[in-house]
């Protein structure tokens, strides 16, 4: 295989490549993309081009998406204000039917995407394949799920024909209700149900950044703990970290998160010994 003609010009030394090519063959990796990453359509392009390099080179990837600003501007459209609790959107009957055919029109256009490119995208949605079984959160939230089973065998089969899985953060209850979960929440879900060498994280920051604000590397979960409670990591980036702990301590080898606005930073991740952003391990 000519590694030249996959590999980006801007992406990670060939040397390094190689390496990791043979690292991650029989392993599996969750790559989470946020919606507020995915506005920009160069980022978007360049996100595709990754998959295809990944999907080109053999590895085995799961993809989730986000989808909440399009969830916004849609909801925006038929005047509806959203409520949010804990950071979650409340989400009422009419809203779930936005959300669910937002989502699914974001799949379509990830699988659409990736398919110009040459590789075969696969969407796994509320309507087709679904593989995520939910309980509701709480019932203030209306229809926001939390996952308690993933249908496995449906990525593996996927995986097996070497197509990409493009998973929604949507679930079924068992009776068939369509439920909303966050992305975050879903792609842990997922990693943890596969016992994935790695889940990705990909955000609009650099990763986990100490007092001094510098990027760091690498941290365990000690570590981490301790920087929420000396208030280092704050906000938005709380829930964000629990999804990280949550994996690492349930067979999730690694979790990095990395900026998805940065050009392939996903292949300097997983294929550059100096990584893309912050590795979470145990």
């Amino acid at each position: 295989m000519d590694l030249k003609n996959i590999l980006p010009e801007d992406g990670p030394p060939l040397s390094e490549v190689n390496k990791y090519i043979e690292k991650y063959k029989n392993d599996l990796i969750v790559i989470k993309y946020g919606g507020n990453v995915l506005i920009d359509r160069s980022v978007f392009n360049n996100f595709i081009t990754d998959l295809y390099v990944l999907n080109k080179l053999g590895l085995s990837i799961i993809v989730v998406h986000g989808g909440g600003p399009r969830i916004k501007r849609e909801l925006e459209k038929s005047n509806i204000q959203s409520k949010f609790i804990r950071g979650l959107r409340v989400t009422d009957k009419n809203i779930i039917n936005i959300v669910e055919s937002v989502l699914i029109d974001f799949n379509d256009d990830i699988v659409e995407n990736l398919n110009k490119k040459g590789s075969k995208g696969f969407s796994i949605h509320t309507k087709n394949n679904n593989i995520i079984e939910v309980i509701p959160e709480a019932e203030e939230l209306g229809f926001v799920g939390i996952p308690i089973s993933v249908n496995n065998e449906i990525i593996f089969n996927i995986l097996k024909q070497n197509k990409v899985p493009i998973v929604s953060p949507l679930g079924l209850d068992k009776n068939s209700q369509t439920y909303n979960i966050n992305g975050d929440t879903a792609a842990m879900a997922i990693a943890k149900s596969l016992k994935a060498r790695r889940l990705l994280l990909m955000t609009n920051v650099d990763g986990v950044l100490n007092k001094e604000k510098k990027l760091i590397e690498e941290i365990s979960s000690t570590e981490i703990l301790e920087m929420i409670k000396n208030e280092t990591i704050t906000e938005g980036m709380i829930p964000k970290i629990n999804a990280c702990l949550d994996a690492v301590n349930n067979g999730v080898t690694g979790v990095g998160i990395i900026n998805g606005t940065k050009k392939h930073s996903c292949l300097w991740e997983i294929f550059s010994d100096k990584g893309a952003g912050t590795l979470i391990r145990k």
